[in-house]
């Protein structure tokens, strides 16, 4: 069953329940205002017929001929209940009154019921009759009441046929406002339903109807769009990364097997080659083992990274770790100046180790872009909330357009800035510090130099 469907028979069902009481009430109400109409007639017959200063019993003129359904029927009765005369009207049928009538009436209380005659009701109104304020008997008079059934019947009918038809109209209107209400979801349904078969979440649904459940509700889902959206476009991303990252690792790591390869056939031929040439080739051959190691040393790092493998952070002292990094640089190439500006005595949130092996990194870019004799600087500043270390080179800087690719894998840039590394470095860097809800930026200037910055979050006492 539809949601169409049932909406239109609730609303039927509420609307015929809520007719079906209000008619009974109105039945009821109806019939117990005609019974008091009728009632009071009989008590303004019963005034008129017993009242008379000279009263006597059998004086009462009693109606004559075939009762009609206007027509009075009358009865006396003595004080002991019985019969003392009828009207002709009533033939061999007995106005009833029973003991515990006889005696309400007896003092001096009136009694009404409702009898059955030939198929007919009739209405009893019976009392007590005076003499000079003495009783002398009790009179009874009775109305037909076929025609207050003939009303009844008839308004019976009418609420029927009106309930039936009010019912029906009702189920017809809310079967039309109720398709009127779901065409939005429909549309909404419908819409869902394209953007699947396409594939394109880049659709979205019109929501530009009133802000209702159904409004909220197509707000919703576009909403849902949006993160299905970005959620598919990350994972485009990574795959064409992960792609070019398996190409680049492929084409890097085939370059040193193939010399190492090309070398060895060199070792293997006959007759040997000079006792020089191979020195030479083992000189070859070594170097290229040694980029065989840093690449895979590098490639791991990444992996640990791409895996989201947690980094233990703890309250770190920025100022030992900046010391100790550019005392192993500066053992690795004791000529480059190393110049440490003025470092605060602040902590930051995070891994020391991954700390230490991105400066390590910057400064060995640094070193390798900034001409001989020239000084490379490391700074760091604070605020209330973080903490940037910065490392500046005065080599020949970025162009603005490599930017944006510095911090990709096996991204070289510029021949003047590619040197001898595989482009992994500064990618590691990226991921060590994000890893650590760090950022890593840059900024450059063509023949100026280059500035690294790295930023934490401060460790608060």
């Amino acid at each position: 069953m539809s949601i169409r469907l049932r909406l239109a028979l609730l609303f039927s069902v509420i609307l015929a329940l809520t007719l079906v009481v209000s008619s009974i009430v109105l039945y009821v109400s109806v019939s117990r205002l005609t019974l008091g109409v009728q009632k009071d007639a009989l008590e303004d017959d019963h005034r008129t017929m017993s009242d008379s200063r000279d009263f006597k019993l059998d004086q009462i003129e009693m109606p004559r001929g075939k009762p009609t359904s206007t027509e009075i029927l009358a009865q006396t009765r003595s004080l002991n209940g019985r019969i003392v005369d009828a009207s002709e009207n009533l033939g061999d049928v007995e106005l009833p009154l029973s003991d515990d009538q006889l005696e309400e009436v007896r003092n001096g209380k009136s009694t009404s019921q409702t009898i059955n005659i030939s198929g007919n009701r009739f209405l009893v109104y019976s009392k007590l009759v005076r003499d000079r304020s003495e009783p002398v008997g009790i009179l009874q008079v009775a109305r037909s009441l076929a025609e207050a059934d003939q009303t009844l019947t008839t308004l019976r009918n009418s609420l029927l046929v009106g309930i039936a038809v009010v019912t029906l109209a009702a189920f017809g209107l809310g079967w039309v406002f109720a398709g009127t209400a779901l065409r939005a979801i429909d549309r909404i349904g419908q819409a869902a339903q394209r953007i699947g078969d396409a594939r394109d979440f880049r659709c979205r649904i019109d929501d530009s109807g009133p802000r209702d459940e159904i409004g909220r509700l197509a707000t919703t889902i576009n909403g849902m769009l949006a993160e299905l959206e970005a959620a598919h476009n990350q994972t485009e991303r990574a795959l064409l990364a992960q792609r070019r990252f398996v190409a680049d690792a492929s084409h890097e790591l085939r370059t040193p097997l193939t010399t190492i390869r090309g070398n060895l056939d060199l070792l293997q031929r006959e007759p040997p080659i000079p006792d020089d040439e191979q020195a030479a080739v083992l000189v070859d051959i070594s170097s290229e083992t040694e980029r065989l190691i840093r690449l895979a040393n590098d490639l791991l790092a990444l992996e640990r990274a791409d895996a989201a493998m947690p980094l233990p952070e703890e309250p770190t002292s920025i100022r030992p770790v900046i010391d100790e990094v550019v005392r192993q640089a500066r053992a690795l190439d004791p000529d480059r100046d190393i110049v440490v500006e003025s470092i605060p005595d602040v902590a930051v949130s995070a891994n020391r180790d991954a700390i230490k092996q991105t400066l390590l990194i910057l400064l060995d870019n640094a070193v390798k872009h900034t001409p001989p004799g020239t000084p490379v600087a490391v700074s760091a500043s604070t605020d209330a909330t973080q903490a940037s270390i910065s490392v500046r080179d005065q080599g020949p800087g970025i162009p603005a357009e490599a930017t944006t690719h510095l911090f990709e894998r096996f991204y070289r840039g510029s021949e003047q800035r590619s040197g001898a590394g595989v482009g992994l470095g500064l990618a590691i860097a990226r991921a060590l510090v994000e890893s650590q809800r760090g950022s890593i930026t840059v900024e450059s200037q063509p023949d100026r130099g280059s500035t690294f910055t790295i930023t934490f979050v401060r460790s608060l006492p």
